[in-house]
């Protein structure tokens, strides 16, 4: 059987680096050329002309059916990565919890529960428990094709490892090429301060974000660069949320710190205050929403280039899990954020957004005037290639690279929401925003699977990326 040939014709390329007209050759899965007057018999002409044609989005920060607080994120392995497709992302990076003795036992399990997945997909370690048999287990993420693992400030007695503990990871991660990733709040000011509110009678859902305050998370943003300049070693700070943190992030950097910093969009564009609404409970993630003053520090870190990806942290929950929806043509209800009705310590923390981080992104950041079309690029998708070790099979437009195209109309107008969003969930962040820019096709190495609108894919078409190390150095 031949190979399934593509020619996108009269479009406009984005990469990270630059802009410019050119044809675009797919020869089965990869891209074989890019330039004018680009010719080849029997291949299908796609007619891109007006169209940009974008990398696809490479999510580096995803939950799919993870458990939590006696329920589940609602979005599996098949129904999240839909919708990243919808969204323009074909790739994402899911977390392996540590909860099985081995870590070769997680994976397994993971990569099971991972096989539906409809793009490709890859996987970080979550590292909750330090011991001889951890630290002999490690070195085996790089054999994998795994090398990064996250660890946590926070979560006392659940997730947290002690500061001892992170450094000893971080310098037996570095020696293997293993990239850390860092949750940075502080666990012991967030116990006392819940204890605190809750001997009050405060249960509602502002005081989520009252008793993590933004300090904890700069000081913790600190600690983990010192952590790892000690080590030697590189580090990512997964969902960055205050100006603190981008000045720290900032000054680790001036300072040879291989540090990386990742925010989210919720962070850009919500604050403390959406969660005093009747339906605040929509808006509990961790760590939280702040002010606006912080949202517009991390668009200045995003404009000038100190922090490197946007990610979203996706882990959808019902907002009413005991009324169902209909998710391709049938009825499913899962237990959400009523769980928490009375007490915010019991609201599952998490938020959708896997699959609308490039239509929002594109509209508040490049229409709006605060991204150009290359820094869109570099932060959905080239970035996290080169950090995570996938460039330059995925992240960029390249002879040699996965056909992963995007073809995104910059005129189309959208008015976004729940109706829109292919999540499986109840509710949507971005309801009734009105969007400029949208994905029309969207190519999972050469074969079109969402096409204005409609869904093309089938589950289980993902395919397991196993990464090269040491692709921080």
């Amino acid at each position: 059987m031949s190979e399934r040939k593509l020619l996108f014709r009269g479009g406009t390329v984005v990469t990270a680096a630059e802009s410019f007209q050119a044809d675009v050759l797919v020869v089965g899965e990869r891209i074989a050329a890019i330039g004018h007057d680009l010719t080849l018999p029997d291949a299908e002409v796609v007619d891109v002309r007006g169209k940009l044609l974008l990398p696809g989005g490479i999510d580096p920060h995803t939950h799919f059916d993870l458990p939590m607080f006696g329920t589940v994120s609602s979005d599996d392995h098949y129904t999240g990565t839909k919708a990243a497709a919808f969204g323009g992302t074909t790739t994402v990076m899911d977390f392996i919890p540590q909860d099985w003795p081995t870590l070769a036992e997680g994976l397994r399990i993971w990569q099971e529960k991972a096989a539906k997945a409809a793009v490709d997909y890859s996987f970080h370690f979550n590292l909750t428990r330090w011991d001889k048999r951890v630290a002999a287990e490690l070195p085996q993420l790089t054999a994998w094709g795994f090398p990064s693992i996250k660890m946590f400030m926070a979560y006392n007695g659940r997730l947290r490892l002690s500061d001892g503990e992170i450094f000893q990871a971080m310098r037996l991660a570095a020696r293997h090429g293993i990239l850390t990733m860092l949750h940075a709040e502080n666990g012991d000011v967030i116990d006392v301060l819940v204890r605190e509110a809750l001997n009050a009678g405060h249960t509602e859902p502002i005081w989520h974000a009252r008793t993590r305050p933004a300090w904890g998370a700069v000081e913790a943003v600190l600690r983990g660069a010192a952590l790892a300049a000690q080590a030697q070693a590189p580090l990512y700070v997964v969902h960055m949320n205050t100006a603190g943190g981008v000045d720290v992030l900032t000054y680790a950097k001036e300072q040879g710190v291989p540090i990386y910093g990742e925010t989210c969009p919720q962070y850009l564009f919500f604050t403390e205050e959406h969660l005093q609404r009747p339906d605040g409970a929509k808006w509990i993630c961790s760590p939280p929403m702040r002010t606006a003053e912080d949202n517009a520090a991390l668009w200045e870190g995003l404009s000038q280039g100190l922090l490197d990806t946007v990610g979203t942290d996706h882990c959808p929950f019902f907002y009413d899990g005991t009324r169902p929806i209909v998710y391709e043509g049938e009825e499913i209800a899962i237990p959400g954020k009523e769980l928490g009705r009375d007490d915010f310590t019991k609201i599952p923390n998490g938020l959708p957004g896997v699959g609308d981080r490039l239509p929002v992104l594109w509209t508040k950041g490049v229409v709006e005037g605060r991204l150009t079309p290359e820094q869109f690029v570099a932060l959905t998708s080239t970035n996290a290639a080169r950090i995570f070790g996938l460039y330059p099979r995925k992240g960029t437009l390249a002879p040699g690279a996965d056909a992963d195209i995007v073809v995104w109309d910059p005129d189309l107008k959208v008015t976004y929401g729940v109706a829109v969003a292919q999540h499986r969930t109840d509710y949507n962040l971005y309801e009734g925003w009105e969007l400029t820019g949208f994905p029309v096709q969207v190519y999972l190495r050469g074969q079109l699977i969402v096409r204005e609108g409609e869904w093309l894919g089938q589950r289980g078409q993902g395919r397991l990326l196993r990464r090269k190390p040491q692709a921080w150095r």
